[in-house]
């Protein structure tokens, strides 16, 4: 029973983290880790997203504490992770020039019919000149001897090799 309530706050709380909803997530996260031992392995993955969730909703002191604990988890890849985190949440911060950024305007108060975005109608012009026969009389065909000019001079150039070689 617990394990399929741990399930659902888990998923949830993996859902919640997913569609920017913070706060939920941390709740629902918190309730699955005190379904399982924290120092099992479900336990450990469920406290990572945990981490994840903190650091999203700004808490960055909870994250780090929760990383500092995790880094003794009996599980490798919860160690590893939570090593990971922490490396990356204790780097200095980098400061970043403004035109670097871009700005994403806030959408939540725009109704829906707002936001549609009218079809454009594409205008399709066909092609108004005709491919012209060609006059095959009109076309040169006089031969210019440039294959066996080509070929000769393969020849002198093949020949110049050969005796070179030779010599």
């Amino acid at each position: 029973m617990n394990l399929e309530k741990f399930d659902q706050e888990f998923n949830l709380g993996k859902l919640a983290i997913e569609r920017g909803q913070y706060q939920l997530s941390i709740a629902h996260l918190k309730n699955a880790i005190d379904l399982v031992s924290p120092l099992s392995k479900k336990g450990g993955e469920a406290q990572i997203w945990l981490v994840s969730a903190y650091q999203a909703n700004g808490m960055i002191e909870e994250a780090i504490a929760l990383c500092q604990e995790l880094i003794r988890h009996p599980s490798f890849k919860v160690k590893k992770q939570a090593g990971d985190l922490l490396y990356i949440m204790k780097a200095p911060r980098l400061e970043r020039p403004k035109e670097w950024l871009t700005e994403i305007p806030d959408l939540s108060k725009v109704s829906e019919s707002e936001t549609k975005i009218p079809a454009k109608k594409i205008s399709v012009t066909p092609i108004k000149k005709p491919l012209e026969d060609i006059d095959l009389s009109q076309v040169n065909s006089k031969d210019n001897h440039f294959v066996l000019v080509g070929f000769v001079v393969i020849i002198i150039i093949f020949g110049g090799l050969f005796f070179l070689n030779l010599t």
